[in-house]
């Protein structure tokens, strides 16, 4: 089956907002599903408001939200949850991120779904899950990463806390929420109740730290700021040259006696202090000292030369418009302009990693309300209705 088509014949109704439930949904319209997003009036998805923005439409919104139509409901009222729970009731999947309590206040649970349809999924994206505590506790993505200890080791040593600059835990939640929607369809059978499926910041926060965690509960030892540095390997962190910064990354002893040949400084792979990896973590510091000096004296493109040359991984630290520029980034045809109209002139969309051809982009993200008329008319509502539920405000 083609890729853009597995799961062609499935609906989605996209509930949720921000950045997690809508890349769940966004995978899953790639893959072939008819996703539909439900928005609020007046504005919609938090992140249509959110700047920059391209041709009026925030980039943030548009990274997320391709290969779906938009319906503005207003769900708090009367009519615009009946209007939903007619959706529900002819889709496989709902998605929903509602802030701690408001699945119970606006009676839309896993129960009343079922009431309507009795084979669909449910997937609630959360912060910290269902439990007593994290029901009752709203997050982001950033507080998650402060919260799990994953803040506590991101950094300089000495230097102050930061964030991880992408939405790391966003995103992973999203990849998380779309693969265990994709088991429980493929669980599902014409006899069985549809699930409730929990996506939670905190548990992907945990999950991306797997070896931390496990190095941790070994030694007792819990990690620590390395800037650039890896746990595990040295030398393995960012090194500045004459002009410049570069990466260079070893993991063995053979790629470092490599290295000591290029740098003439072959007597370090009999020191005691270097001669082994664990030695080398031991004495990280010093072996960092030596070989940010012997560095400091060449440019960053000579050294790429001969460390490439040896067979060493190694790369120039490219600013984002130099990256997007770089000759592996186009042999990856990761950008792909959308050609269909209505999308906004020039526009670029990141295909999947999995979707090597690009083909799956068939949408541009919706304007908000756009679909509203043809999803509604599709289950029963006149013209008229239409408008009165497009109308709805809080």
């Amino acid at each position: 089956m083609e890729l853009c088509a597995t799961y062609s014949g499935i609906r989605v109704l996209d509930l949720s907002t921000n950045i997690a439930g809508p890349f769940a949904a966004m995978i899953l319209g790639d893959l072939g599903a008819d996703v539909i997003k439900i928005e609020r009036p007046p504005a919609g998805d938090d992140t249509r408001s959110l700047p920059p923005d391209w041709s009026g439409e925030a980039t943030v919104f548009l990274a997320v939200n391709r290969n779906k139509r938009s319906v503005v409901l207003d769900v708090k009222t009367a009519a615009g949850r009946e209007a939903l729970l007619r959706l529900a009731a002819r889709a496989d999947v709902v998605i929903e991120s509602f802030p701690p309590g408001l699945a119970h206040e606006l009676a839309l649970t896993h129960r009343d779904f079922l009431e309507r349809n009795r084979r669909i999924t449910l997937c609630s994206v959360s912060a910290f899950g269902p439990g007593p505590k994290g029901s009752k506790t709203p997050g982001y993505d950033a507080l998650v990463q402060a919260m799990s200890g994953m803040m506590s080791f991101t950094g300089e040593p000495g230097g102050r806390t930061v964030r991880i600059a992408p939405s790391l835990l966003d995103l992973t939640t999203g990849m998380w929420a779309a693969i265990g929607i994709m088991a429980a369809l493929a669980r599902r059978s014409p006899h069985s109740d549809g699930e409730h499926l929990h996506a939670v910041l905190l548990d992907s926060a945990f999950a991306l730290m797997c070896h931390q965690i496990l190095s941790y509960l070994a030694t007792g030892q819990p990690p620590t700021k390395l800037g650039s540095g890896a746990p595990s390997a040295v030398p393995y962190r960012v090194f500045e040259a004459a002009d410049g910064e570069f990466l260079l990354a070893t993991a063995t002893d053979a790629q470092f006696a490599r290295l000591c040949r290029v740098l003439g400084l072959e007597s370090l792979t009999q020191d005691d202090r270097f001669r082994t990896m664990p030695a080398r973590l031991a004495s990280r510091d010093e072996l960092d000292a030596i070989l940010a000096a012997r560095f400091s004296a060449g440019t960053v493109e000579s050294w790429l030369q001969q460390l490439a040359g040896a067979g060493l991984s190694v790369s120039r630290v490219n600013e984002l418009p130099v990256a997007l520029e770089a000759d592996l980034t186009a042999e990856r045809g990761l950008l792909i302009e959308l050609q269909q109209a209505g999308s906004s002139s020039g526009l670029s969309l990141l295909r999947l990693p999995i979707d090597e051809q690009g083909q799956c982009i068939r949408r541009p993200p919706p304007r908000l309300g756009e679909h509203s008329a043809e999803v509604l008319e599709a289950i029963g509502y006149d013209a008229d209705s239409i408008r009165r539920l497009s109308a709805l405000r809080p």
